[in-house]
């Protein structure tokens, strides 16, 4: 069993996880982490709990120009929250599939995106709402946009004795909307088969944000606004927006089956995410 180490200041965690160094892990909720000790996926020599350390960024802080979320901040505390229900539903629809109320109660959400799972539910959205990641060492903290953050699977910029504090979110922009869509196997591990968020602007620019449809989860924007209207420049769109994706067949999907489900997909997120935008916003 790994040793267990439990700081109350940020600088002591820090140089804790530098010392141990590829044997440490931080440990916030635990939800992913706990089963790899339990399965021996993972063997870390120290635990560094994060729960009792004071002097991290508070859990969440909303602004006028966006929000930011700590280390400690839950998925069941998030999608509770009326800011992301109003101005983040695509993320509030991603945290709502993830696990069980009791998972979703423990989860932090910069925990489960320094997972960097491909198929992560929360990670479309947030890359769609252009979400910016703090990381801690004890050489200082640097920033880095959330889709610079993912390398590949279980990848990140996030390297031995350094912490991802929180995550930043932009306030969207006036008159845009977004939504996100799954597909899961209906029976089976609860993994997504495909995931898409879409945020849709006022004047008709769109961004995809894609899971399990590559080696680490996907973002693409469109080079102009789109006649969401007009059939066949939505479907144009989407031929350039999902150019991107290069799934792989395995147990829950075949390649052709997960790029047919994510144009379908896609398609409905744009259409939700567009119904989701303010009128009187886009007016003005």
């Amino acid at each position: 069993m790994p040793q267990y180490y439990r700081p109350t200041t940020r600088a002591d965690a820090l140089a804790a996880l530098a010392e141990a160094g590829e044997r440490g892990r931080p440990l916030v909720g635990g939800t992913d982490l706990l089963v790899g000790l339990r399965h021996h996926t993972l063997e870390p020599e120290l635990l560094v709990d994060l729960k009792g350390v004071t002097d991290l960024p508070e859990p969440i802080a909303v602004t006028e120009d966006g929000v930011r979320i700590g280390a400690t901040y839950t998925l069941g505390e998030l999608v509770a929250h009326p800011v992301f229900q109003e101005w983040y539903p695509a993320l509030v629809e991603a945290a709502l599939t993830v696990g069980s109320v009791a998972i979703r109660n423990r989860a932090s959400l910069v925990a489960n995106s320094c997972n960097a799972s491909p198929a992560a539910d929360t990670a479309p959205p947030l890359l769609v709402h252009g979400a910016r990641v703090t990381i801690a060492s004890l050489d200082g903290d640097r920033t880095a946009s959330l889709d610079e953050f993912f390398l590949g699977p279980r990848r990140t910029l996030c390297g031995p004795g350094e912490l991802v504090t929180r995550i930043d979110l932009p306030r969207p922009a006036p008159g845009s909307g977004s939504a996100f869509r799954r597909l899961t196997r209906r029976r089976g591990v609860d993994l997504a088969t495909v995931s898409v968020a879409a945020g849709v602007g006022a004047d008709g620019w769109l961004v995809l944000g894609m899971g399990a449809v590559g080696p680490r989860p996907l973002r693409a924007e469109s080079p102009g606004p789109v006649e969401l209207t007009d059939a066949a420049a939505l479907d144009g769109a989407l031929d350039q927006l999902l150019a991107v994706a290069t799934p792989i067949s395995d147990v829950r999907g075949s390649r052709e089956y997960r790029l047919a489900t994510l144009r379908v997909l896609a398609a409905r997120a744009v259409l939700a995410a567009a119904d989701r935008r303010n009128p009187r916003e886009m007016a003005s």
